[in-house]
């Protein structure tokens, strides 16, 4: 079978930013029809090369091909919305010359997207400009469709919408997102951009964990041959330098080439993130309840909004709420009311004891955009932040967030949106808290970083409140699902969103929630609260915190047992007074954390049992 001509294609292409090169000898080749995704770091250059993809930005090295004739749409990850232009003026702006005067493609998609035809786009929210671009980049009908970041501040029922519209897209389409269902949904190649190399694999996302791994694995077998290499010559040199001279050299030549590659391969791994959210004494069993609680307010454009009707919730100690739906209906409202930002209209919120609370700002008022990432850890000068009471160099602390040392004394505003997104976290994590509130965290952030603030967060013992449009990341984070709808309807179901889905039929696939009424559930279910009943079967997340914690256990037994062999010695509360007590209060932590990790796996190995018994 003959090999489809490509419609775009990249040949020996070579991309540099200032002295970084992000792609070297690259080649891309897409056919029409077929539909990828492009991986990579934050920082790597995925969103350089879609430029170049696009033709916006001119490569450095090799050529750039598109079919005589094919129409080449681009979304940039932070689109242009110029003030005095009205949406529908925008988006028309996207039609080919040859079909200016065809409106009704504008009408059609304005409506789809539920975008205001004549609001100005220079005053419109993050979540409505998303849409507009991508009015602009879909109106064009266009041949390739390149879309980088798509989902950003889009709601769920707005992607749902996407992934048919893609999945149906007859053209070639070239993908840089962060949100992996989505990705698993719309493609079946896989480019990846590491550290300047360009790879491909002819399969959709669903599949490049496996393959990253067996990457990652040949290279560490590729690393440990060379170093046998250079551990021979090395042995040859020592025992045989009193030989021929020349010859001699010759090795000496060849040991140190051999060093120079190791050098190149180990300067070439990537950095890891060391993220750690510090945790502060725990907080009263009560953190949030709210009673009967209701909130309405009028937007710019006079439209009354109801946050809330009624709604009720009691959020105890180590709760994890995931908080979904569609843009517009009120998500962050509701947590500026739960948290006691704003006043309800009526009813009560009552606030625990020693809650010591951190919040993730989708907008980052936190940050200023005209300071120093360095002034922006240690406003009151000097060359440490405090985390978690203890004191840490400014440049050590922002390496482990992925920033080189160059970039402690540039400007907050010079960073990308990711980066910016990593700059709030470790501003926010290093202050011990109890209970975090996250607004849309997921915007920006690559794969990498995203698996890692999932791990850190199932580490952290406090309660979580969670706005967030990214599935996989619900499931990996959450316990339970609040969901805002318009109109003030607010209710809670138990278990991640692929749990909510299942129980209820597809979560958020339009304005309401599910496709049942409470009369079809309660006939159905004999009549209780459907969302306050258990689920069938562990969710995703319980069953991944049952398998790990006797790993955790095993490891604070050890813990606990070092430090009562060195609590035993009778001369270590004589000599060192100060390091005893300081091992004193870390034996009281280890227990306690003991303590309640041992009850936590006896309580979901006991409720796991007793699902499948009635299954």
């Amino acid at each position: 079978m003959a090999t489809p001509s490509p419609i775009l294609q990249l040949k020996r292409a070579t991309l540099a930013l200032g002295h970084q090169t992000l792609a070297e000898n690259a080649d891309l080749a897409l056919a029409r029809g077929e539909h990828a995704c492009l991986v990579g770091r934050n920082g790597s250059g995925k969103s350089t090369l879609l430029r170049a993809l696009a033709g916006e930005l001119d490569l450095d090295g090799g050529e750039r091909f598109v079919q005589p004739g094919a129409r080449v749409a681009y979304l940039p990850q932070d689109p242009d919305l110029p003030d005095g232009r009205s949406v529908s003026e925008h988006v028309a702006a996207g039609l080919p010359e040859d079909r200016a005067d065809e409106q009704h493609r504008v009408d059609a998609v304005l409506a789809r997207l539920d975008l205001p035809a004549e609001r100005d786009v220079g005053h419109l929210s993050g979540g409505e400009g998303r849409r507009v671009a991508l009015a602009r980049a879909l109106v064009a009908d266009p041949d390739v469709l390149l879309l980088d970041e798509p989902t950003n501040h889009l709601d769920l029922p707005t992607i749902a919408w996407l992934e048919g519209e893609l999945k149906r897209f007859e053209g070639a389409l070239v993908l840089v997102s962060h949100d992996r269902a989505f990705l698993r949904a719309v493609t079946g190649i896989t480019f990846w951009l590491d550290r300047a190399r360009l790879r491909r694999l002819d399969k959709g996302f669903a599949h490049f964990d496996d393959w990253a791994e067996e990457v990652a694995a040949e290279e560490r077998r590729q690393l440990e041959s060379l170093e046998r290499r250079i551990k021979q010559e090395e042995l040859w040199m020592h025992q045989g330098i009193s030989g021929r001279r020349r010859r001699n050299m010759g090795r000496v030549r060849k040991l140190e080439a051999l060093r120079a590659s190791r050098a190149q391969m180990l300067t070439n791994q990537p950095g890891s993130l060391k993220i750690d959210a510090a945790q502060a004494d725990d907080s009263g069993q009560t953190v949030i309840e709210a009673r009967d609680v209701a909130k309405r307010f009028t937007r710019e454009d006079g439209e009354t909004v109801t946050v809330a009707d009624g709604f009720s919730t009691r959020i105890r100690k180590g709760d994890r709420i995931g908080i979904v739906g569609p843009n517009g209906a009120g998500k962050t409202s509701l947590i500026r009311l739960l948290t006691g930002e704003t006043a309800p209209d009526s009813g009560t919120v009552r606030h625990g004891t020693n809650l010591q609370p951190i919040y993730f700002d989708q907008r980052r008022t936190q940050l200023d955009p005209n300071a120093t990432l360095w002034e922006t850890l240690a406003p009151k000068g000097g060359d440490s932040v405090t985390v978690g009471g203890k004191q840490r160099h400014v440049v050590a602390y922002l390496r482990d967030f992925l920033f080189e040392d160059e970039q402690a004394r540039q400007p907050v505003r010079a960073l990308s949106g990711g980066e910016t997104n990593r700059l709030l976290l470790a501003k926010l994590f290093a202050r011990p808290s109890n209970l975090i509130i996250m607004d849309e965290p997921t915007n920006d952030l690559d794969m990498e970083t995203l698996d890692l603030l999932g791990d850190v967060l199932a580490d952290y013992d406090g309660t979580l409140l969670i706005v967030s449009h990214d599935r996989d990341f619900l499931d990996q984070t959450v316990t339970s699902i609040v969901t805002v709808e318009h109109g003030g309807r607010v209710e809670e179901y138990p278990g991640g969103y692929s749990d909510a889905v299942r129980q209820h039929g597809e979560l958020l696939g339009g304005s309401t929630l599910g496709r049942k009424t409470k009369a079809e559930k309660k006939a159905k279910g004999g009549g209780g609260n459907r969302a306050r009943e258990r689920p069938d079967k562990l969710s995703y997340k319980e069953k991944r915190e049952l398998d790990e914690l006797p790993g955790k256990i095993e490891r604070l037994q050890t813990k606990v047992a070092e430090l009562e062999e060195q609590l035993a010695d009778p001369d270590f509360a004589q000599n060192q007074p100060d390091k005893f007590q300081e091992a004193s209060d870390a034996l009281r932590r280890a227990q306690d954390a003991l303590d309640k990790a041992e009850t936590r796996w006896l309580e979901l190995a006991e409720r796991q049992e007793q699902l499948q018994a009635g299954a």
